[in-house]
Protein backbone atom coordinates (compact mmCIF):
# COMPACT_ATOMS: atom_id res chain seq x y z
CA UNK A 1 0.00 0.00 0.00
CA UNK A 2 1.29 3.44 -0.90
CA UNK A 3 2.10 5.52 2.17
CA UNK A 4 0.06 8.76 2.51
CA UNK A 5 1.84 11.92 1.48
CA UNK A 6 2.03 13.90 4.70
CA UNK A 7 2.72 17.07 2.74
CA UNK A 8 -0.97 16.99 1.77
CA UNK A 9 -1.93 17.90 5.34
CA UNK A 10 -0.14 20.10 7.81
CA UNK A 11 -1.12 21.52 11.18
CA UNK A 12 0.74 24.72 10.37
CA UNK A 13 2.63 25.05 7.07
CA UNK A 14 5.97 26.87 6.95
CA UNK A 15 5.78 30.60 6.19
CA UNK A 16 5.04 31.20 2.54
CA UNK A 17 4.54 27.51 1.74
CA UNK A 18 1.56 26.54 -0.44
CA UNK A 19 0.13 30.06 -0.39
CA UNK A 20 -1.77 29.49 -3.61
CA UNK A 21 -2.41 25.80 -3.14
CA UNK A 22 -3.68 25.39 0.40
CA UNK A 23 -6.91 25.73 2.28
CA UNK A 24 -7.54 25.80 6.02
CA UNK A 25 -10.25 23.98 7.94
CA UNK A 26 -12.02 26.80 9.76
CA UNK A 27 -13.81 25.07 12.65
CA UNK A 28 -14.52 21.85 14.51
CA UNK A 29 -12.22 19.03 15.59
CA UNK A 30 -9.71 19.67 12.76
CA UNK A 31 -9.76 23.44 13.11
CA UNK A 32 -6.58 25.06 11.81
CA UNK A 33 -5.47 22.08 9.71
CA UNK A 34 -4.11 23.18 6.33
CA UNK A 35 -4.79 21.03 3.28
CA UNK A 36 -2.14 21.42 0.56
CA UNK A 37 -3.83 20.44 -2.68
CA UNK A 38 -1.99 19.54 -5.91
CA UNK A 39 -0.54 22.19 -8.18
CA UNK A 40 -1.36 22.19 -11.87
CA UNK A 41 -5.11 21.78 -11.27
CA UNK A 42 -8.12 24.05 -11.75
CA UNK A 43 -9.13 23.79 -8.09
CA UNK A 44 -10.87 26.95 -6.83
CA UNK A 45 -11.43 26.47 -3.10
CA UNK A 46 -14.35 28.19 -1.41
CA UNK A 47 -12.71 31.10 0.49
CA UNK A 48 -12.32 30.84 4.29
CA UNK A 49 -14.68 33.72 5.01
CA UNK A 50 -17.37 32.24 2.76
CA UNK A 51 -17.07 28.83 4.43
CA UNK A 52 -17.21 30.43 7.86
CA UNK A 53 -20.45 32.21 6.96
CA UNK A 54 -21.88 29.12 5.31
CA UNK A 55 -21.22 26.87 8.29
CA UNK A 56 -22.65 29.48 10.64
CA UNK A 57 -25.84 29.19 8.58
CA UNK A 58 -25.65 25.39 8.81
CA UNK A 59 -24.81 25.19 12.52
CA UNK A 60 -28.32 24.10 13.62
CA UNK A 61 -28.29 21.04 11.33
CA UNK A 62 -24.70 20.03 10.51
CA UNK A 63 -24.26 17.54 13.38
CA UNK A 64 -25.26 14.11 12.15
CA UNK A 65 -25.91 15.27 8.58
CA UNK A 66 -25.28 13.09 5.52
CA UNK A 67 -23.38 15.28 3.06
CA UNK A 68 -22.51 15.24 -0.63
CA UNK A 69 -19.66 17.41 -1.93
CA UNK A 70 -20.26 17.07 -5.67
CA UNK A 71 -17.17 19.02 -6.81
CA UNK A 72 -14.78 18.12 -4.01
CA UNK A 73 -11.58 19.73 -5.34
CA UNK A 74 -9.50 20.71 -2.30
CA UNK A 75 -11.96 18.93 0.00
CA UNK A 76 -12.57 22.16 1.90
CA UNK A 77 -16.36 21.77 2.10
CA UNK A 78 -16.59 18.02 2.68
CA UNK A 79 -13.85 17.86 5.31
CA UNK A 80 -15.13 21.04 6.98
CA UNK A 81 -18.55 19.41 7.32
CA UNK A 82 -17.02 16.30 8.91
CA UNK A 83 -14.85 18.45 11.18
CA UNK A 84 -18.01 20.12 12.49
CA UNK A 85 -19.86 16.89 13.21
CA UNK A 86 -21.47 15.65 9.99
CA UNK A 87 -22.11 11.91 10.12
CA UNK A 88 -20.86 11.13 6.62
CA UNK A 89 -19.55 12.91 3.54
CA UNK A 90 -19.27 11.68 -0.03
CA UNK A 91 -16.64 13.67 -1.93
CA UNK A 92 -16.97 13.38 -5.72
CA UNK A 93 -14.05 14.38 -7.94
CA UNK A 94 -13.16 13.54 -11.55
CA UNK A 95 -9.44 14.42 -11.51
CA UNK A 96 -7.48 11.25 -10.64
CA UNK A 97 -4.55 13.13 -9.08
CA UNK A 98 -6.95 15.10 -6.88
CA UNK A 99 -8.77 11.90 -5.92
CA UNK A 100 -5.46 10.47 -4.68
CA UNK A 101 -4.85 13.65 -2.68
CA UNK A 102 -8.34 13.50 -1.12
CA UNK A 103 -7.81 9.89 -0.09
CA UNK A 104 -4.47 10.80 1.49
CA UNK A 105 -6.09 13.63 3.44
CA UNK A 106 -8.92 11.37 4.62
CA UNK A 107 -6.38 8.80 5.82
CA UNK A 108 -4.23 11.38 7.60
CA UNK A 109 -7.23 12.95 9.33
CA UNK A 110 -8.63 9.55 10.26
CA UNK A 111 -11.83 10.56 8.47
CA UNK A 112 -13.38 7.10 8.26
CA UNK A 113 -16.79 8.60 7.49
CA UNK A 114 -15.50 10.22 4.28
CA UNK A 115 -16.10 8.35 1.01
CA UNK A 116 -14.05 9.52 -1.96
CA UNK A 117 -15.61 8.77 -5.36
CA UNK A 118 -13.79 9.24 -8.65
CA UNK A 119 -16.55 10.37 -11.00
CA UNK A 120 -17.99 13.25 -12.96
CA UNK A 121 -20.64 15.00 -10.84
CA UNK A 122 -23.41 14.72 -13.44
CA UNK A 123 -22.58 11.08 -14.05
CA UNK A 124 -22.63 10.44 -10.29
CA UNK A 125 -26.10 11.99 -10.08
CA UNK A 126 -27.18 9.61 -12.83
CA UNK A 127 -26.56 6.63 -10.55
CA UNK A 128 -29.16 5.10 -8.23
CA UNK A 129 -29.94 7.80 -5.69
CA UNK A 130 -29.02 7.92 -2.01
CA UNK A 131 -30.56 10.55 0.25
CA UNK A 132 -28.47 13.43 1.60
CA UNK A 133 -29.31 16.10 4.16
CA UNK A 134 -26.82 18.59 2.71
CA UNK A 135 -25.40 18.95 -0.81
CA UNK A 136 -22.58 21.27 -1.85
CA UNK A 137 -22.55 22.47 -5.48
CA UNK A 138 -19.67 24.69 -6.56
CA UNK A 139 -18.99 23.71 -10.18
CA UNK A 140 -16.53 25.57 -12.44
CA UNK A 141 -18.08 28.96 -13.10
CA UNK A 142 -17.66 28.76 -16.88
CA UNK A 143 -19.09 25.26 -17.29
CA UNK A 144 -22.79 26.20 -17.12
CA UNK A 145 -23.61 23.04 -15.17
CA UNK A 146 -25.87 24.40 -12.43
CA UNK A 147 -29.27 23.96 -14.16
CA UNK A 148 -28.52 20.33 -15.07
CA UNK A 149 -27.19 19.59 -11.57
CA UNK A 150 -30.27 21.06 -9.89
CA UNK A 151 -32.52 19.17 -12.29
CA UNK A 152 -30.94 15.83 -11.40
CA UNK A 153 -31.04 16.55 -7.68
CA UNK A 154 -34.71 17.54 -7.88
CA UNK A 155 -35.79 14.38 -9.69
CA UNK A 156 -36.09 12.56 -6.41
CA UNK A 157 -34.17 10.31 -4.11
CA UNK A 158 -31.04 12.45 -3.67
CA UNK A 159 -32.42 14.84 -1.08
CA UNK A 160 -33.90 14.00 2.30
CA UNK A 161 -37.03 15.96 3.32
CA UNK A 162 -35.99 19.45 4.34
CA UNK A 163 -32.47 19.05 2.91
CA UNK A 164 -30.26 22.04 2.18
CA UNK A 165 -28.33 22.67 -1.03
CA UNK A 166 -25.39 25.08 -1.13
CA UNK A 167 -24.79 26.79 -4.48
CA UNK A 168 -21.75 28.83 -5.47
CA UNK A 169 -21.80 30.85 -8.70
CA UNK A 170 -20.59 34.13 -10.23
CA UNK A 171 -21.99 37.05 -8.22
CA UNK A 172 -22.93 38.79 -11.47
CA UNK A 173 -25.54 36.09 -12.15
CA UNK A 174 -27.57 37.07 -9.08
CA UNK A 175 -29.80 34.63 -7.25
CA UNK A 176 -30.00 31.14 -8.78
CA UNK A 177 -33.12 29.80 -10.46
CA UNK A 178 -34.35 27.01 -8.18
CA UNK A 179 -36.53 23.97 -8.94
CA UNK A 180 -40.23 24.28 -8.08
CA UNK A 181 -40.95 24.10 -4.35
CA UNK A 182 -37.40 24.98 -3.27
CA UNK A 183 -36.83 28.18 -1.31
CA UNK A 184 -33.79 30.43 -1.06
CA UNK A 185 -32.88 30.32 2.61
CA UNK A 186 -29.78 32.56 2.61
CA UNK A 187 -27.87 34.48 -0.04
CA UNK A 188 -24.70 36.62 0.01
CA UNK A 189 -21.79 37.65 -2.15
CA UNK A 190 -18.08 38.01 -1.53
CA UNK A 191 -16.32 39.85 -4.32
CA UNK A 192 -16.93 37.95 -7.56
CA UNK A 193 -18.53 34.98 -5.77
CA UNK A 194 -22.23 34.60 -5.07
CA UNK A 195 -23.11 31.96 -2.51
CA UNK A 196 -26.56 30.73 -1.65
CA UNK A 197 -28.28 28.20 0.58
CA UNK A 198 -31.50 26.66 -0.73
CA UNK A 199 -33.92 24.39 1.07
CA UNK A 200 -36.13 21.69 -0.36
CA UNK A 201 -39.62 20.99 1.02
CA UNK A 202 -39.66 19.28 4.39
CA UNK A 203 -42.66 17.17 3.42
CA UNK A 204 -45.23 16.80 0.66
CA UNK A 205 -47.07 20.07 0.28
CA UNK A 206 -44.51 22.00 2.33
CA UNK A 207 -42.77 24.82 0.47
CA UNK A 208 -39.79 24.61 2.79
CA UNK A 209 -40.48 27.87 4.61
CA UNK A 210 -39.67 26.63 8.11
CA UNK A 211 -36.41 27.83 9.62
CA UNK A 212 -33.92 25.12 10.67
Amino acid sequence: MQKPNRNALQKNGPPGAGVRHEVRIVGGRWRGRRLHFPTGTTIRPTPDRVRETLFNWLQPMIVGARCLDAFAGSGALGFEALSRGAATAVLVENDRAVVRYLREVAALLGADSARIVEADALAFLGRPAEAFDLVFLDPPFTAGLMPALLGRLAKGGWLAPGAFVYLESPAAEGEPALPPGWTLHRSKRAGEVGYHLARVPAATGDAGQDEP
